[in-house]
């Protein structure tokens, strides 16, 4: 008998968000994440109502969408479990020296590829906005293989 719901049967793929406003920069998880259009290139990205990183994309043009690697889920303890507005996730990232800098971005260092989103429209989506991106440009990293929802699954960072 199934009893997984529905939304929870599927295997997303896990990205990271790395968003700016002035000189405030944050990273955060995102799951609900998706290519929209071939022509012109656009992403839907699901970002949580009360976040830091939906006040910071909320106020800037572009931000970093980071499509992670399998062995990056101990990041979402920190990225996506902890508050921006509470922790400063960058430094604690910057002391185990797992960043690097792309389009004026700070970035993780194992991340797949990256891609620079500029949001052209939003929505609320009820405890999510989703916002509608263009793809401004992009850079495959490295090879591996993607993070994704059953990983965290099997590591119990998120429920069933």
């Amino acid at each position: 008998m199934m009893r997984k719901k529905p939304w929870n049967r599927t295997n997303q793929p896990v990205y990271s968000c790395s968003s700016q406003s002035g000189i405030q920069f944050n990273m955060h998880i995102l799951t609900y994440v998706t290519p929209i259009s071939m022509s012109p290139k656009r992403y839907i990205c699901g970002i949580y109502h009360g976040t830091k990183t939906h006040e910071l994309v909320s106020s800037s043009s572009v931000f970093v969408l980071q499509l992670l690697e399998e062995n990056q889920y101990p990041l979402v303890n920190l990225l996506g479990k902890q508050s921006g507005n509470k922790v400063d996730k960058l430094a604690k990232l910057e002391k185990k020296q797992l960043l690097t800098h792309w389009n004026n971005f700070p970035v993780l260092k194992d991340a797949l590829a990256l891609l620079l989103l500029k949001p052209i429209n939003h929505i609320d989506a009820g405890d999510h906005t989703a916002f509608l991106c263009d793809v401004m440009d992009y850079k495959n990293l490295n090879p591996g293989n993607v993070l994704t929802l059953d990983t965290l699954r099997k590591h119990k960072l998120i429920r069933c």
